[in-house]
C-alpha cells in the first residue's frame, strides 16, 4: 500500500528544497532524490579560503527585495550588503562612464504586452528602423540588445515581447535594479533551508539519477541509479524540480526521465514554449586590483578603482563584474547567448585564454601582465552539465500561459517546480524557484485533503 503522506521530490535545487520544507512542515514525510553530490542545483557557490570571497559559479545576485530570499536570509542572520559601485563602458573613443542606460529605458518602456507577441528583435527593428542610421540611435540599439541578450540570457530572435514586459513589472514590484550579495554567498540561503529541513522528516539522497517514472492516479514508482545500483521508492505524489532542458531531453541521455505512461500532451507543448539560456561565466583572481592601475580615456585622473560592471561589445565577454563593494582582486566575466555558443566546449583553459584576451581588449591591459597576475580561475560548463543543459529559462514568442502549464498537476500525481514553472514572471530567478517551490507544496497539500 502507497503511503499516503510520503512525497517524493526529483531535484534538491531551490525549488526542491523550498517545497520539502513546507511539505516536511505540513506533516509530510518527503524523499529528496538529488543527481549531483551537492544540493544547489544551479545555486553553485564555492569556498576557496584563497579567495577572501565566495566564489559563484551559478546563481550570485539577490535581486530587489523578494521576500522569498530575504525571509529565510532574516532568520538565518545572514549579512547582506548592496552592490555599489560605478558601471564603465569600452566605446570607440575607450573607457568612460556608462551613458546609456535611460536610452535602453526608453526602448524597453516601448514595449506593449496588449499588442500581438513578436520576437523582441523584431520589435526593435519595427519599432526603432533608423533607416538614417543616426549614431545615438544605433549605439542605444546595441546596447538594448546587449541587455536582452544578457541580463535573460536569451536569443533576442526567439524571446518574447510579451514575456519580457511581465518581467519587467515583476521586477518593478520588488526593486528588481536593486542588487545585494549574502555574506556567504548564496550557501547561506541553502543553509537556511538546512536548517528548516533538519527539523523535519525529510531525507535528502544525493548521487542518485532518477531514470524512470510509472504512475497511474494516486500512485507512482520512480526508479533510480545510484552508487550501490537500482532503487524503486514509492509514493502517492512526485515532485518534479528538474530543469526544463532536462524534462525536454530524450529517454536514455543521462539525467533525463523516462514517464510510464507519458505526459500529457498539453504539459509535453509548453516545453517547447520555454527556452533555456547560455550563458559561460568565470571568476578570475588576480594577486592584485589591476583595474584600479586603468585611468579614463576622457579623464585621466580617474581610475576604475570604484568599478562594479564594465561593458563592451567584445564578442567572447561583454560584460564583467567585481566584487563591489568588497575591494577584492576578483572579477567575473559573464558571456550570454551567442558569446557563450562561440566557447561551447572549450574547457577551463580554453575559456580562461578567451577571458584574458577579452580583459586585455577592454582595458588596455597586456595580456601577459594580466597572465603573470592572475592566480586562478573558477569555471562551471552548465551547457555540458548533463543535470541542467544550460542556464535559466525564458519564454519564446507565444509562451503566454507555458509556465502555468508546466506548473500544472497531472492527476493530483504528479506535480512540478522551478523556476521556469514559476507564473509570477519572476522566471530565471531564485526567488522565482523558491516561489514555485511553495506553490508546488500548497497544491500538494491541498491535493492530500481531497
Amino acid at each position: 500500500m502507497v503511503e499516503q503522506r510520503r512525497v517524493v521530490i526529483i531535484g534538491a535545487g531551490v525549488a526542491g528544497l523550498a517545497a520539502a520544507a513546507r511539505l516536511g512542515e505540513a506533516g509530510f514525510s518527503v524523499v529528496i532524490w538529488e543527481a549531483r553530490d551537492r544540493i544547489g542545483g544551479r545555486v553553485f557557490t564555492h569556498h576557496d579560503s584563497a579567495a577572501d570571497s565566495p566564489i559563484e559559479l551559478g546563481a550570485e545576485f539577490i535581486h530587489g527585495l523578494a521576500p522569498e530570499i530575504w525571509e529565510p536570509l532574516h532568520e538565518q542572520g545572514a549579512e547582506v550588503v548592496e552592490v555599489e559601485g560605478q558601471s564603465w563602458c569600452v566605446t570607440p573613443q575607450g573607457l568612460a562612464r556608462c551613458k546609456f542606460f535611460r536610452r535602453v529605458d526608453k526602448i524597453l518602456g516601448k514595449m506593449d504586452d496588449s499588442l500581438p507577441d513578436e520576437p523582441f528583435l523584431s520589435f526593435l527593428n519595427r519599432e526603432f528602423p533608423n533607416a538614417e542610421r543616426e549614431p545615438q540611435l544605433e549605439e542605444a540599439k546595441r546596447h538594448t540588445l546587449s541587455y536582452v541578450s544578457g541580463f535573460n540570457a536569451a536569443d533576442p530572435d526567439l524571446v518574447g515581447v510579451h514575456w519580457l514586459v511581465q518581467g519587467m513589472r515583476a521586477e518593478e514590484k520588488i526593486e528588481g535594479h536593486r542588487a545585494f550579495r549574502s555574506h556567504h554567498g548564496y550557501d547561506d540561503l541553502l543553509n537556511a533551508f538546512r536548517q528548516r529541513i533538519g527539523r523535519c522528516d525529510v531525507k535528502i539522497c544525493t548521487n542518485t539519477v532518477v531514470e524512470q517514472i510509472k504512475w497511474r492516479p494516486g500512485q507512482a514508482e520512480i526508479f533510480a541509479r545510484n552508487e550501490k545500483g537500482a532503487v524503486v521508492l514509492s509514493a502517492a505524489r512526485v515532485l518534479m524540480t528538474l530543469p526544463v532542458a532536462i524534462l525536454k531531453a530524450s529517454p536514455g541521455e543521462l539525467g533525463s526521465v523516462e514517464f510510464i505512461p507519458e505526459l500529457p500532451s498539453e504539459k509535453i507543448a509548453s516545453f517547447e514554449k520555454i527556452e533555456t539560456g547560455k550563458v559561460v561565466r568565470i571568476v578570475l583572481r588576480f594577486r592584485e586590483r589591476l583595474w584600479e592601475r586603468v585611468s579614463a580615456t576622457d579623464d585621466p585622473g580617474k581610475s576604475l578603482a570604484d568599478m562594479s560592471f564594465l561593458f563592451s561589445q567584445d564578442e567572447t565577454f561583454p560584460t564583467w563584474w567585481t566584487a563591489m563593494p568588497k575591494k577584492l582582486p576578483i572579477i567575473t566575466g559573464w558571456a550570454p547567448f551567442g558569446s557563450a555558443e562561440r566557447m561551447t566546449g572549450l574547457d577551463v583553459d580554453g575559456v580562461t585564454a578567451e577571458a584574458l584576451h577579452a580583459l586585455e581588449h577592454s582595458l588596455g591591459i597586456g595580456l601577459e601582465d594580466l597572465k603573470s597576475c592572475l592566480e586562478r580561475a573558477y569555471f562551471h560548463d552548465w551547457q555540458a552539465d548533463p543535470f541542467a543543459r544550460g542556464a535559466y529559462t525564458y519564454g519564446k514568442v507565444g509562451s503566454d500561459g507555458a509556465q502555468k502549464a508546466l506548473g500544472a498537476p497531472v492527476a493530483n500525481t504528479l506535480f512540478f517546480a522551478g523556476e521556469a514553472t514559476d507564473v509570477t514572471a519572476n522566471n530565471g530567478t531564485v526567488h522565482g524557484a523558491i516561489a514555485s517551490g511553495y506553490r508546488a507544496a500548497r497544491e500538494i497539500v491541498y491535493a492530500a485533503r481531497r
